[in-house]
């Protein structure tokens, strides 16, 4: 790149900003958003007074993967997370599959929250639930959040701080006024529903927790990310889970029809607190819902911006903003790409794709980790698991279980993205090569 004298400037950079708070932060925003919003009713509509188990279940299981990933993330400091991982393990194609098929959950994931916001939004202003402005308003809010992101890192991560203030009030409050009402002899003698139906309710419950690996793809813009990711990962994980199990024994206690809610925690507000609850339980889910958003914009992107940096997709994803220092091409694109689905598809069926998408990443990165242990140099005070691999096999059994009750419908949507992915990575190599 060259000045208007004619010298060569300095390629502009992404700029190390994201502190052990702001990864934190980000981790929370990540994993608490709509699935806190949108699955308890979902949940106790599959398994009734047993729901509350299904967020222990798919907790411990979801703790097993998140223990593999703070080991892997403790050994790299780039941009990339788990295109990172695959591509030094098995190759850059294996690299470009892990991305993509994140990339595709995150996108999916914005897609469902998107429509999940507007729903809970649509109880201040009912005509928000019908077109055409449910439409205007997601398009508004996501073209608004592309906006704050190709601004800056510093304003993607303030506004993520404002986000999670702004959502951790209401939920504690639910949970502490709730707390007392909560009837454990139901829950202690619910009965335990068919294996078979447990898996698929495992399965759309774990959406409440997906999201943290998307933290990792932010390393290149952390300050000490080897030392800050792991923990941030790990901590969050644990208070996100004890919220999100509480939460549900609130309600299931609380709420005889939590089952057939469509805007499940601000009824159980209602209940505890009347009206003026329920305002303050609906607000907290938009920002709730919002900070997710946010979370997501941040990490997504940087994706695409890896597998161009790496030669895995066209070039011109891995411009950096000369002024802001943000990937600015890859979030536009992810911006119109989040548009597009949620334009299209509902909560549920986004819910499950994002949610299958992601757990086939896990498998990649999990299968990688052993491969890094042997090709990464060791480092003092990096993280370690303990048992060695045997918690990264534990989470490679019990993905392995998850995905196959994942529906055919949704299988093949998610293989005719591989597929596109593969085809586009083939596409750009074969130029890239002639």
């Amino acid at each position: 790149m060259k000045s208007t004298d004619g010298h060569l400037k300095p390629e502009p950079h992404l700029e190390r900003a994201i502190s052990k708070l702001g990864y934190t932060a980000i981790t929370l925003n990540g994993v608490i958003g709509a699935g806190i919003f949108g699955l308890p009713a979902v949940a106790a509509a599959k398994a009734g007074a047993f729901s509350p188990w299904l967020f222990v279940i798919a907790g411990l299981l979801i703790l097993s993967v998140v223990l593999s990933f703070a080991r892997a993330a403790s050994l790299f400091r780039d941009t990339g997370g788990m295109v990172l991982y695959a591509d030094r393990a098995f190759g850059p194609f294996m690299g470009f599959q892990a991305g993509w098929l994140a990339y595709i959950g995150r996108v999916t994931a914005m897609g469902a929250n998107a429509n999940l916001l507007v729903t809970y939004a649509s109880w201040f202003w009912t005509p928000l639930a019908t077109e055409p402005y449910s439409s205007i308003a997601i398009s508004t809010l996501i073209l608004g959040l592309t906006w704050l992101n190709v601004s800056g890192v510093k304003n993607a991560i303030g506004f993520i701080y404002l986000f999670t203030a702004l959502k951790l009030l209401p939920i504690s409050l639910l949970v502490l006024f709730g707390a007392g009402q909560i009837d454990l002899q139901m829950l202690a003698g619910a009965g335990f529903p068919p294996m078979g139906e447990v898996g698929e309710a495992v399965l759309v419950v774990l959406y409440a927790y997906v999201g943290f690996e998307g933290t990792v793809v932010a390393a290149g813009e952390g300050r000490r990310p080897r030392r800050d990711l792991p923990w941030a990962l790990i901590n969050t994980i644990l208070i996100t889970g004890l919220v999100y199990i509480l939460v549900q024994m609130v309600s299931v206690s609380v709420l005889p029809g939590l089952a057939a809610s469509s805007t499940a925690l601000a009824d159980v507000a209602v209940v505890l607190f009347g009206a003026a609850g329920a305002v303050l339980l609906t607000l907290g889910a938009v920002f709730s819902i919002g900070g997710n958003l946010s979370s997501t914009f941040l990490s997504a992107p940087r994706m695409t911006f890896a597998l161009a940096r790496d030669g895995s997709l066209p070039g011109w994803f891995a411009r950096v903003h000369d002024s802001h220092h943000t990937p600015h091409v890859s979030l536009w694109f992810y911006g119109a790409f989040c548009l597009l689905l949620a334009l299209t598809g509902s909560f549920v069926w986004l819910a499950v794709m994002s949610t299958l998408a992601r757990l086939l990443t896990y498998m990649i990165c999990i299968a990688a980790l052993p491969r890094l242990e042997k090709s990464c140099e060791p480092m003092e005070g990096r993280f370690r698991l303990p048992g060695g691999l045997l918690i990264p096999a534990i989470a490679m059994l019990l993905c392995l279980w998850l995905v196959s009750y994942a529906s055919l419908a949704a299988w093949l949507t998610t293989l005719g993205f591989v597929l596109l992915g593969s085809l586009l990575y083939a596409s750009v190599r074969w130029r890239r090569k002639n």
